[in-house]
Formats: C-alpha cells, sequence, structure tokens
C-alpha cells in the first residue's frame, strides 16, 4: 500500500517485544517465556486489520532482531508499515510479563527507557500518509514515552482535526511513565481536546478528572470538546454520552477471565469498527463489550481479537 492509497485507520505509537512466562510463578524462576507483540496502538492496529479494516502504524524501531521480529508481525497482520523507520544502533523496547490464569493483573517489567520509540519526533510522522486515513487512534501510553512522543502525537491529533478527520483517543494511563499525576492530568487532558471521541476507563476518569460517576466524568471530556465520550465500567460494561444520545451497554458475560491487559484495546477495535461503518451508537458500544470480553479470556494482547468472519457469526 503506497501513501497515495487512503486508509481507514491509521495509528502512532511504540511497539514492544513481550516476553510471557510459560508458566505462573515468580518472573526470576521461569526458565522459559513465549515471544509476543505489545502495544496499546499495535494492538488497536491488529484488532482492526483483522476485521478488513485498512490500517496503518507509524513509529520508529531498533535496527536489531526484535524490530525485524516486530514489523514482519504487524506485516503479517495486514497493517501497512511503510512509515516505520528502523533505527540503525537503536534499541527496541521489551517487557516481561508474568503469567496469570486468574484475571488479576500480571506483574510486567519495562525494558523501554531510551528506545527507538522515544526518540520519534514530529518530523518523522509523513503528513500526506497521514492525512490518507479517514481516522487516527491515539492513547495516552505513547503519548507518555517522553516529550518527544508527546509532541509527535499532539501534531498528528492537531493535522487530522484541522482536516475534517476524525480522532479517538484512549487515555491509557501509565503513572510511572509521568513526571508526576499532575503532569499526567494536564498532558491527557491537552490531547483529549483534541479528539473527537474520548474513551476513558471508570478509575482513569476518576483520577483524571475528580469526578466519580460516569455521567460526570462523560460531562468533563464534552465540556472539553469532546464529541462523544464513552466511560469503560468493566465487569459493568460502558456508559456513553455524545451530548444528545446517553446510555448504559452491559457487560458481555465471561465464563473466566483469564488475563484483562489488553481488554481496553479490544474495546476500542469494537468501537472504532462500529462508528466507522456507520453503526448505531449504542450497537459500536456493544460491539467494544463484546470484543473487550474475548480479549480478558486468553493470556495474551491480541489473541482475543476476532477475524469479519467470527465477527459477523456473532451478528456484531
Amino acid at each position: 500500500m503506497t501513501v497515495s492509497e487512503s486508509f481507514d485507520v491509521v495509528t502512532l505509537g511504540e511497539a514492544m517485544v513481550m516476553l510471557v512466562a510459560g508458566q505462573p510463578g515468580p518472573l526470576e524462576q521461569v526458565d522459559v517465556f513465549h515471544k509476543r507483540t505489545a502495544g496499546a496502538e499495535t494492538n488497536v492496529a491488529i484488532g482492526l486489520a483483522r476485521l478488513g479494516l485498512r490500517v496503518g502504524w507509524g513509529s520508529r524501531l531498533g535496527q536489531d532482531s526484535m524490530g525485524r521480529y516486530l514489523l514482519d508481525s504487524l506485516r503479517g497482520e495486514g497493517v501497512d508499515c511503510s512509515q516505520v523507520i528502523l533505527a540503525p544502533g537503536e534499541r527496541t523496547g521489551m517487557l516481561f510479563k508474568d503469567r496469570v490464569m486468574d484475571g488479576s493483573d500480571p506483574a510486567v517489567e519495562y525494558h523501554r527507557a531510551g528506545s527507538a520509540a522515544s526518540r520519534m519526533r514530529p518530523g518523522d510522522v509523513d503528513r500526506d500518509w497521514l492525512l490518507s486515513a479517514r481516522h487516527l487512534h491515539a492513547t495516552g501510553v505513547f503519548a507518555a514515552v517522553s516529550a518527544d512522543s508527546f509532541d509527535v502525537m499532539g501534531q498528528a491529533m492537531r493535522l487530522m482535526r484541522e482536516a475534517g478527520r476524525s480522532v479517538s483517543f484512549d487515555t491509557n494511563l501509565r503513572p510511572s511513565l509521568w513526571a508526576s499525576t499532575e503532569a499526567m492530568r494536564q498532558g491527557i487532558h491537552e490531547l483529549a481536546a483534541l479528539a473527537d471521541w474520548v474513551l476513558p476507563g471508570i478509575e482513569e476518569g476518576r483520577l483524571l478528572t475528580g469526578e466519580h460517576t460516569p455521567e460526570a466524568i462523560a460531562r468533563f471530556y464534552l465540556d472539553l470538546g469532546a464529541r462523544l465520550v464513552i466511560v469503560k465500567l468493566g465487569p459493568d460494561g460502558a456508559y456513553y454520552d455524545d451530548g444528545a444520545r446517553r446510555g448504559h451497554v452491559p457487560a458481555c458475560p465471561v465464563p473466566r477471565v483469564v488475563d484483562t491487559v489488553g481488554a481496553g484495546d479490544g474495546f476500542a477495535v469494537g468501537v472504532i469498527s462500529g462508528l466507522l461503518e456507520g453503526l448505531p451508537l449504542d450497537r459500536a458500544v456493544m460491539r467494544g463489550a463484546w470484543i473487550g470480553a474475548r480479549a480478558v479470556q486468553v493470556p495474551g494482547d491480541t489473541e482475543g481479537l476476532p477475524t469479519r468472519a467470527v465477527l459477523q457469526q456473532a451478528g456484531l
């Protein structure tokens, strides 16, 4: 796919190699790890590509074996990677993840400081490539990686909004990457003000806004300029508000929660694909809840993301 061709969605962010423990227990006692891709933005890119959307991902990877692994994996999922830079002498980020099977939060150790992605700058993003897309998906993860990545995200969101494209923003907080809680609030709010669709989790929304109910959290971001706010409520479903329509979508029943990591990315896949396809708002949120429910039933970030055929079999 060339930059002259249009995309349904593009996203920018850091991909990392995830080494998942082969068995439960303290990471220092694990001998076997399984290699996977990780990254909020790439999870969404993979999920949308599996549904048949035309997706592009822009980033910066080290020109090393792990960078090549990530690039091959994303390309294998049908994601356009023409705007991914392989930087000689720079490192690709990675993480170690505990194996959990009971739905508890896994232990995660990040090795991303100084990664190639953290050195990405606004000039690395091709404007024509970006504006060839209908929609941009952004998250609070990449924005927090470095001052440069924050500028990359802000510039891309402004360009898309000014060009009349739609922008979604998942707050997706990583407090340890920010200098302080207040810096995180200010940075997230600055980016949320550039988005059309804002997707906070309920606990994230409470921390960021000081509000306690999904209704008040949604109103906070609508007042910042969002056209739609969807507050993820975990096992209680999701609340949506676009200023005219408000409602609650229940969660999909899950027989067993294995690993909650990636559930929010799956939710975003459902909502973004549904809205871009013209589904009614409540049905788009319902699709998001269904894909999010699939994500928590598997140990990896992307194993639960469905194909279009699976989605159609579910009537969604």
